[in-house]
């Protein structure tokens, strides 16, 4: 949505090219794309009912036949929910430099993380997909070294591409190698859910493996009939 966005503008090239100076050297086009979509949610007048879904509301749909393509920053910044949002966002900045001394209770981390959540998600999900195939393979392996299901003293390997028969990854839980998880992970766009057909390979290339247990991981989701299933996955 953001390229159709600045494709429709038909913006000079010199422009869709600029990058910000600091270290992160986003294109400054997409993030005031991305500025305005997180405005316009803020002040009511797009609605957000999952991760990646735009809908516009009856406000902004009432808005849109008034303004048409004339809707700006200021019109926006005066809706109500949007000024009701800069007061609330007023007040917390008014609290904290009365709390700046103290140590941020629980409570206060635990919001502001909330608050974070779905930005740092769709961030994340966005790097995840766009990543090395083998590099997100390995960072997986990582991933569940770090959850513990390595151990104190197993190892995690990542697996050879060739012959793998839809093995990504090793973790031996022990020195010995006896007790073994085996991995996949798909790198899938949002929209491309996991099929049961997947899981069933993969299920059974763990039983070729004579072993109990593996664990599968996407960037998407699971379809329907698989997520109503009472077996435990790691969907991230």
């Amino acid at each position: 949505m953001i390229q159709r966005t600045l494709e429709e503008v038909n913006l000079p090239q010199s422009m869709l090219q600029m990058r910000y100076p600091q270290k992160s050297h986003d294109l400054v086009m997409r993030n005031r794309v991305s500025f305005a979509l997180s405005d316009l949610a803020i002040s009511g007048l797009l609605d957000r009912p999952k991760r990646g879904l735009y809908l516009p509301t009856s406000r902004g749909q009432e808005l849109s036949k008034e303004y048409g393509i004339n809707i700006t920053r200021t019109l926006i910044h005066n809706e109500p929910a949007y000024k009701k949002y800069k007061q609330e966002k007023s007040n917390q900045k008014k609290n904290r430099q009365k709390q700046e001394n103290k140590d941020l209770a629980e409570s206060q981390i635990n919001e502001w993380f909330n608050q974070q959540n779905e930005k740092t998600q769709d961030e994340l999900l966005n790097h995840l997909v766009k990543m090395n195939p083998y590099k997100f393979e390995n960072l997986m392996v990582q991933l569940l070294s770090v959850m513990g299901y390595k151990g104190d003293e197993g190892q995690a390997l990542v697996t050879q591409k060739s012959n793998d028969h839809g093995i990504d990854g090793i973790i031996n839980q022990d020195p010995l190698g006896l007790q073994k998880v085996y991995l996949q992970v798909k790198r899938y766009a949002p929209d491309n859910s996991v099929q049961m057909s997947e899981i069933t390979a993969f299920s059974g290339s763990i039983k070729l493996k004579h072993a109990d247990r593996g664990v599968f991981i996407t960037t998407s989701t699971f379809t329907s009939s698989w997520s109503r299933s009472k077996r435990t996955l790691y969907d991230i």
